[in-house]
Parts: C-alpha cells; sequence; structure tokens
C-alpha cells in the first residue's frame, strides 16, 4: 500500500492507498518539533485504531512545505523499509507545469492540479481552504498555469480575535444567514460567507480570463465543507484531492 502525506504549515493529511483506491485517511497537527521517532509513534497510533499494521506501507509519496519535518519523514520511510517519493523535482517528469519559475511552485498545488486534470478534466479551478487560501488554475491541456493565494480562514479569525478583545474566538461554522444578529453570527459571516464571497469573485474572473464560464471548480481543504454551504461555487467538493494527487504521481513514476 501507499501512505500519501500532506504536510501543510497547520495541519497534515494522511492517505492509505490500496491501488487508487483510497482506504483511510487521518488528519494531525503539524508540529514542527516532532522528531522521526515521535512521528513513527503517531502513525503506528492512527494504524493501530484502525486495525492496519505498518508493514502493509510499502511507499511513503510525500509533498510538504516544512523542511525541517520532511528530513523526520524521510527517516520514518527509512526506519520503515518504505520506498520515499517526494513531490517536486524529482516528479516534474510527469506532471504539467507552464509557469515562469516552476521550482516556485508549492508541492500542494502541484498536486491539486495533477488531481483536478486526472479525476474531473480540465480546464479545471481548485480552491484550497488551508493555511493559506490558495486559487489553483488548470488549463485545457491540464497544465497548471498560476492561481491566487490569500490569508486563510484560520489566520484572518486568529488575527481578528487577538486584536478586538471583545471579540471571543467562535466556531467556524457557516450562519444561516448573511446578517448576523449576534456577534458570534456576525464574526462567522465576515469569516465563512466572506471566504466564499472572495471565491467567488475569484472563481468569476478567472473564468473570464480563462475564456472558459464551463471551467470546473472543486473545493478542497480542511474547510473546504464549511465554506461549500455558504456559496454554490464549487461544482465537487473534495477535501481529499492533495493526497490523491499525491497518489496520481506516484503511480505515474511507479
Amino acid at each position: 500500500m501507499l501512505l500519501a502525506i500532506d504536510m501543510g504549515n497547520t495541519q497534515t493529511a494522511l492517505g492509505l492507498f490500496d491501488g487508487d483506491e483510497l482506504v483511510h485517511a487521518w488528519r494531525m497537527p503539524t508540529d514542527r518539533t516532532l522528531t522521526k521517532d515521535e512521528l513513527h509513534v503517531r502513525l503506528l497510533g492512527y494504524f493501530h485504531k484502525d486495525g492496519l499494521h505498518l508493514g502493509c506501507v510499502h511507499a511513503i509519496a510525500f509533498a510538504g512545505v516544512v523542511p525541517q519535518l520532511m528530513r523526520e519523514w524521510e527517516g520514518v520511510a527509512r526506519d520503515m523499509g518504505a520506498r520515499l517519493m517526494v513531490v517536486g523535482r524529482e516528479t516534474e517528469a510527469v506532471t504539467s507545469i507552464d509557469a515562469p519559475n516552476p521550482s516556485e511552485v508549492g508541492a500542494d498545488r502541484i498536486a491539486n492540479a495533477t488531481a483536478a486534470a486526472a479525476l474531473y478534466g480540465a480546464p479545471s479551478i481548485v480552491v484550497d481552504f488551508g493555511t493559506a487560501t490558495n486559487i489553483d488554475v488548470i488549463d485545457e491541456r491540464g497544465a497548471y498555469i498560476g492561481g491566487c493565494i490569500a490569508p486563510g480562514i484560520r489566520i484572518s479569525l486568529d488575527a481578528l480575535t487577538a486584536r478586538a478583545a471583545r471579540l471571543a474566538s467562535v466556531p467556524l461554522e457557516a450562519p444561516k444567514a448573511t446578517i448576523g444578529h449576534t456577534t458570534v453570527e456576525a464574526v462567522q459571516s465576515g469569516t465563512v460567507v466572506g471566504a466564499a464571497a472572495m471565491a467567488e469573485g475569484l472563481i468569476a474572473r478567472i473564468k473570464r480570463e480563462l475564456d472558459c464560464e464551463d471551467a470546473t471548480v472543486i473545493a478542497t481543504g480542511g474547510l473546504a465543507r464549511v465554506v461549500a454551504e455558504a456559496t454554490d461555487a464549487f461544482d465537487h467538493v473534495d477535501p481529499q484531492l492533495t493526497i490523491k494527487g499525491i497518489c496520481e504521481i506516484y503511480r505515474r513514476l511507479a
């Protein structure tokens, strides 16, 4: 089996694949202080919880943005005797990137573009609600051509509550209406509905620039389902899109 890992700045998503089928998925905080031994123990816990054995993993495919943790995950792969594949330079032959500086394109964005084209067709637009809100644009050839990066929902909310002492932290949920009748509802509207409105506006502009109103729009990331409750801008909601893209890239190289 393949263990696909998408390590973001805030959360790390893990997916266990049997061929092309995602059979188990987990999320854990991205903790920069963890050693390879501690990561190994966490993996053991997830696998034990679901009645699995780490011996079933023959390869680990990895996309990440935290260099010091990447080294620790490499150590985990060595200890497990698993093949390691890192999305980036060693996988560029099987991905399509049309950007002035391909090395600047994040591994997660490469995985998103690969999965979007493979699973949902092209042209397509991926809206990834993570630490940052990334929008990835895939043209009719299936190539990543660019996109947008904005502060993520949690970053925006944390900044608001940190600087406005009377605003307590609120649950990230879509409110029933845009007009908030309580402080909690008002903050939820500004953050969740605001994120949805930003996505709607950027998607509309991207479609005009692509000259393709039929481009497929996919929402992904940990908060994708929350934002999707506040908009009909998404054709698909697939929180596991990134790890599916990592699996697809590995499959192309295998």
